[in-house]
């Protein structure tokens, strides 16, 4: 698979300068993210939804960090894995553009609770999503094999369209008034979001990166099929018993949901063990923490979904799902990601291509996965036992990985830069 992925990767690459804006944009919304959830660490203990400053740092993780991030990478890498170019780079630019405004103004209204913000930062990131969205499936479509990558975009895309439209219909109720509980409407919104959307292409991705990162056989990618329609099942159940008002399929949905993150892992599992590469550095670390934070943010969502310690484990199944597995996952991944597509476009004439081990700073990732890791350790133990001071000391352990991580991004551009621009003697 590692073969069939590279064969003519080089042609298909972007401009460094595209996917370079969107993973450097994510760095700065993962600062803004552990900022507010530093700062308004109070309003976190017994969080139940609703607009302020913690649902804009809910949102500048899964907005700002992996939907951004998800975008840059799908834009790169999904060409790659499927042999087709994307189809207009101008269209990519024109997402984030329309992306990162939008995004602001909307954070700003999830903070604030003002309506004119909501509404035009809500529809500058709706369409610049609908436009990823059509980009996305148009190479997609035109892809000749890669299935189960493809299975997994198209039900990525399949819950974009379903979170849209929830997204659309909580901004209308904070502003005109709910028809229909927000609490239940927000979380259906919220577990499409995640495991739908986000979840989908993280799980789709890893099919082609986990592999290539350990030199490891292909995957079982019917295993990882019957784990995809499972997690599309688990979907449908919890959708339909949270927007339905039907209590008993959301822990149904849930166990489901177990079954599908089993079967996935189980396939990791196998990559893995069957791996060339020995020693696989502190990224793996990450990448085996997001693994099981998957499992344990749907025990927390079920656990709480019967009313078991709502006030307690209802926070800390958001914060294990979005700061948790998909963000701790994702850190992982791209610190493998940034300096492999760094030495890919060292590759010019002239120019000899410079070694991925040149371009990663070990240093600062250990410092990374030091604080990182101490912040979802604080920040779980506060939310459990509901200690604002345990989540301030967290999220400000969480901030300072997050500057190091941006440290990290810049390093890498950097390094590629006097790689590709040596000082004239």
């Amino acid at each position: 698979m590692f073969g069939d992925f590279m064969m003519g990767a080089k042609s298909r690459l972007l401009p460094l300068s595209l996917p370079g804006r969107f993973f450097l944009t994510a760095a700065l919304f993962q600062v803004a993210a552990w900022g507010l959830l530093l700062v308004f660490a109070d309003q976190a203990v017994g969080f139940e939804g609703g607009p302020g400053p913690v649902l804009a740092s809910l949102h500048a993780v899964t907005l700002g960090v992996l939907a951004m991030t998800g975008m840059g990478a799908a834009f790169q890498l999904l060409p790659v894995a499927t042999k087709q170019p994307v189809r207009s780079e101008a269209a990519c630019k024109a997402v984030f553009w329309l992306y990162v405004p939008g995004l602001l103004l909307l954070g700003h209204g999830m903070s604030t609770d003002q309506p004119w913000a909501l509404m035009a930062g809500g529809g500058l990131v709706v369409a610049a999503l609908l436009l990823f969205g059509f980009l996305l499936a148009d190479n997609t479509r035109r892809a000749g094999d890669m299935r189960i990558v493809t299975l997994h975009a198209w039900l990525a895309l399949a819950s974009l369209l379903a979170l849209l439209t929830l997204a659309a219909l909580l901004i209308r109720g904070f502003i005109t008034g709910f028809s229909m509980d927000h609490r239940l409407l927000g979380l259906a919104h919220a577990v499409i979001a995640a495991y739908g959307f986000m979840g989908m292409l993280a799980m789709g991705f890893s099919f082609v990166l986990i592999p290539m990162f350990c030199l490891s056989p292909p995957p079982d990618v019917r295993l990882g099929a019957v784990a995809a329609w499972c997690a599309l099942a688990a979907l449908l159940l919890t959708a339909a018993g949270l927007l339905a008002a039907l209590p008993p399929l959301v822990p149904l949905g849930g166990a489901v949901g177990l079954v599908a993150a089993g079967l996935h892992l189980r396939v990791m599992a196998k990559v893995m063990k069957s791996r060339m590469r020995r020693k696989l550095g502190d990224s793996f670390i990450l990448i085996r923490l997001g693994w099981a934070l998957l499992p344990l943010s749907i025990l927390a969502g079920m656990a709480t979904s019967v009313g078991l310690a709502p006030a307690r484990l209802g926070p800390l199944f958001g914060f294990w799902l979005v700061f948790g597995w998909l963000l701790t996952f994702l850190l992982g991944v791209l610190q493998r990601i940034l300096p492999f597509l760094a030495s890919m476009h060292s590759v010019r004439p002239g120019v000899k291509p410079v070694l991925v081990s040149a371009l990663t700073p070990d240093r600062t990732l250990r410092l990374h996965l030091i604080l990182h890791v101490s912040a979802l350790v604080l920040v779980s133990a506060g939310l459990a036992g509901q200690w604002a001071l345990a989540v301030r000391l967290g999220a400000a352990g969480g901030a300072a990985g997050a500057l190091v991580y941006l440290a990290f991004v810049t390093q890498v551009l950097w390094r590629l830069h006097r790689h590709c621009h040596p000082p004239q003697s």
